[in-house]
């Protein structure tokens, strides 16, 4: 029975992917997400899902190395497509069929991304994962996410990250930071929150997409979002 979503983009932090840093990705991890996402696929929820790199890379300026712009953007849409392969391969070990899709072609690792084909496979109970952002430099995985989702005609973003809330400044440095259940795209821009980047949140507002931005400390919390629980901050226009 499908939840309150018909269908649903899964934004996956690349960091939460490895567990506790330690190696590039945490195979308990991987296999707690895929068997969540599999079984929401199974019932009846259509998923497609985005995987940022920040586990692998996190752009031109690095451990003190400064790369090219575009050079350190197209790394990171290569990192986007190992962790995509990985998740690929522990949904299918899940029990469900799953299909990497890239913004760039490289047909001998996957199909090269099609808005009607992805959209077919959902319908058909397939999980779609979405690599390589855009195939572009300077859009974000967060702006990628939500063209792909407006592109898919997806009820909801359901991003999972590494913290709970969208929070008035960072709860790391501040105690007393306070967090927010709801808030509109408008709302976040103008506080200067950096929750999802500009041009997503644009992209948001004006498709109508609610975005709930949750922690994947929990997996399960994915189950939880897409079936409208109240948990994590609701984005919308």
């Amino acid at each position: 029975m499908a939840g309150e979503f018909k269908r649903v983009l899964v934004k996956l932090s690349g960091e939460a992917l490895s567990g506790e840093g330690k190696h590039i990705l945490n195979g308990e991890m991987l296999e707690h997400v895929a068997k969540v996402l599999s079984r929401l696929a199974k019932d009846g929820t259509q998923v497609c899902v985005v995987i940022g790199a920040g586990n692998i890379w996190r752009g031109a300026r690095q451990n003190g190395m400064t790369i090219d712009r575009v050079r350190g953007d197209h790394m990171g849409m290569l990192a986007t497509l190992i962790n995509s392969i990985a998740m690929q391969d522990y949904i299918i070990n899940a029990g469900t069929t799953a299909r990497v899709m890239s913004a760039v072609q490289m047909q001998q690792f996957c199909e090269t991304y099609s808005q009607y084909k992805a959209i077919e496979y959902m319908e058909k109970g397939e999980i779609v994962i979405l690599a390589c952002g855009v195939g572009y430099p300077y859009f974000s995985t967060d702006t990628g996410m939500m063209l792909r989702a407006a592109e898919l005609k997806c009820d909801a973003v359901l991003s999972a990250k590494n913290v709970a809330f969208v929070y008035d400044k960072d709860p790391a440095k501040y105690p007393d930071a306070k967090p927010f259940k709801t808030l509109k795209y408008s709302e976040m821009l103008s506080l200067g929150l950096k929750a999802i980047d500009q041009s997503a949140a644009a992209i948001g507002e004006e498709s109508g997409i609610k975005t709930v931005l949750f922690s994947l400390s929990d997996p399960e919390n994915i189950i939880r979002a897409a079936n409208g629980e109240n948990l994590g901050t609701i984005l919308y226009n």
